[in-house]
């Protein structure tokens, strides 16, 4: 089982929509019984809520499910259990390095898979934009699953 986790600050905006985005695109592809996908923050702000409201509105409008969706912190632990640990911005990836103590191969910016310009999924927690989120996560999402499909011999 090839195990993914996306990491952003708070776990309530743009993790978990890349959560729900990445599991509705392995579910497509059949691949549920080979990919786990997680999500967590950095932060303790909001451990146990529901996604943020923004983030469940693209959930509703794009047919994705949110089901048992629930904010958690990312934890030292998480290196060892996951193959795949996608961050949505430069300073998600200093933070675990300092939750983890040490760099790693497994730590990667979601962006850097796409051409874009600017490597920082922005937070729809403070820009409002959760569209923009939602189109560039997507974007990252489906070049992650194409890697890891490469990567691990998966059809």
């Amino acid at each position: 089982m090839v195990k993914v986790v996306f990491v952003c600050l708070g776990n309530i905006c743009r993790s978990p929509m890349a959560e729900g985005i990445f599991r509705d695109l392995v579910k497509k592809e059949g691949l549920q019984e080979k990919i786990s996908v997680d999500s967590a923050g950095t932060s303790d702000w909001h451990i146990g809520e529901e996604p943020h409201k923004g983030t469940l509105g693209i959930f509703e409008k794009y047919g994705i499910s949110g089901e048992g969706l629930k904010a958690r912190q990312y934890v030292q632990e998480d290196l060892e259990n996951f193959d795949y640990i996608i961050a949505m911005d430069t300073s998600n990836i200093e933070n675990m390095e300092a939750i983890q103590g040490s760099k790693s191969e497994k730590l990667i910016r979601l962006l850097d898979l796409l051409e874009e310009e600017n490597k920082d999924v922005p937070d729809p927690y403070f820009t409002g934009d959760f569209e923009e989120t939602y189109r560039l996560v997507t974007a990252g999402c489906r070049e992650l699953l194409n890697k890891i499909k490469r990567e691990n011999n998966l059809n």
